[in-house]
């Protein structure tokens, strides 16, 4: 069955600012939907002017997250999905890839951008009869109201897959962003997975992009190393092919050997 959160939930939604660029909408912009305002596109172009290549990334930031649900709900049996930052809902959002697979699986969005929230009513209609569907309410700067609220639709005695898509760069302090993973990682069971992907400090386009979005928003997001990316994963089991442009991880068949690297890493790792 489909469960909604209560009603308190969204009542709660803040006022939606559309004078101030936010990074769910300006990615929303770069996707080319319809849900954003004058101030996300200023923040947006002024990546693109340097690096245009972020359209590019944002597409194929959601062709990983196809792939990597795909892959744990056909080929790992992951039934419960926990999708921390989820951004604006698109096409192929994580609740409709895993219930394609399996139509039982349990899907828990977080996410505080009132935009989003707003959106979560629409989306928690497009749901398998059989599986849940539902958001939480909250920053993932805080990892145990996460877990608690999370703990009410799955069950942490079974694996689950925890998902960061693109938003512990937003973290300024790379340690807070390894706390927030292995606090999550620590509350999921043994046979769970960690799915994560950022952008990374590899080429001189990218950081320079970074710095015309950080010049137009009021949360900077930081650029790292592939290297410190890896450290998130530590302790858990790497699935093949490790960490890799999100381009490299695990491509459709029609995409060998004609895609390019991105400047973003990626990886799937369980834990033991």
């Amino acid at each position: 069955m489909t469960e909604r959160p209560p009603a308190s939930q969204f009542a709660s939604i803040p006022e939606i600012r559309s004078d101030v660029a936010h990074a769910a909408r300006v990615w929303n912009y770069w996707l080319g939907g319809k849900d954003n305002y004058e101030a996300d596109r200023v923040a947006g172009d002024a990546v693109t002017a340097t690096y245009p290549q972020i359209v590019d990334m944002a597409v194929k930031s959601r062709g990983f997250l196809v792939r990597a649900v795909r892959h744990l709900a056909a080929e790992a049996g992951v039934r419960q999905f926990l999708d921390i930052g989820t951004g604006l809902p698109t096409m192929q959002n994580t609740h409709e890839v895993a219930q394609g697979v399996a139509p039982e699986s349990k899907v828990v969005y977080v996410d505080n951008d009132p935009l989003v929230l707003a959106h979560a009513r629409a989306l928690l209609v497009n749901t398998s009869p059989e599986g849940v569907t539902t958001y939480v309410n909250a920053d993932y700067h805080q990892p145990d109201q996460i877990i608690a609220d999370a703990r009410n639709v799955l069950n942490f005695n079974e694996p689950l897959a925890a998902m960061f898509m693109g938003v512990l760069g937003f973290a300024p302090d790379f340690d807070e962003v390894l706390s927030i993973v292995r606090r999550v990682m620590d509350a999921a069971p043994s046979g769970s997975y960690l799915v994560l992907w950022d952008a990374t400090d590899t080429s001189e386009g990218m950081r320079v992009g970074t710095d015309g979005y950080n010049a137009n928003a009021p949360i900077a997001y930081n650029l790292r190393s592939p290297e410190r990316l890896a450290q998130c994963f530590e302790g858990l089991e790497m699935v093949d092919p490790g960490l890799v442009p999100l381009t490299q991880w695990r491509p459709d068949e029609v995409e060998v050997g004609t895609i390019e690297p991105v400047d973003a890493y990626c990886a799937v790792a369980r834990k033991p």
